[in-house]
């Protein structure tokens, strides 16, 4: 059973913070939950300040041992780009094809 809690985020340029709702399993740890989360939150900084497309690329690494599943990341993408605005998959895609330290930006 899928389920969201939800993650404020001060977005650059804006001046009230943004609720963003992380979607998650009741089947999920505590600590699989928090790294769901990290996952996200590498995205959202990575349509804000940036982010390094190694730490990017770790916390994906990380979200797929909890997510294994291909068609349950694509519902979970789905989920979390419809509540935020922001592509998962096209975040994740550019920070392939970077070198680890290089600057992941979306705009």
């Amino acid at each position: 059973m899928r389920h969201f809690f939800c993650y404020n985020s001060l977005k650059v340029g804006v001046t009230m913070k943004d609720e963003v709702a992380i979607p998650f399993s009741s089947d999920w740890t505590e600590d699989e939950i928090v790294t769901v989360a990290d996952f996200f939150t590498q995205v959202d900084n990575a349509y804000n300040e940036g982010v390094k497309a190694g730490e990017l690329l770790k916390a994906y690494k990380k979200f797929k041992e909890v997510v294994p599943a291909k068609n349950e990341e694509k519902t979970y993408f789905r989920d979390y780009d419809q509540q935020a605005g922001q592509s998962c998959w096209q975040t994740i895609r550019l920070a392939k094809v970077k070198e680890p330290e290089d600057v992941v930006r979306q705009t």
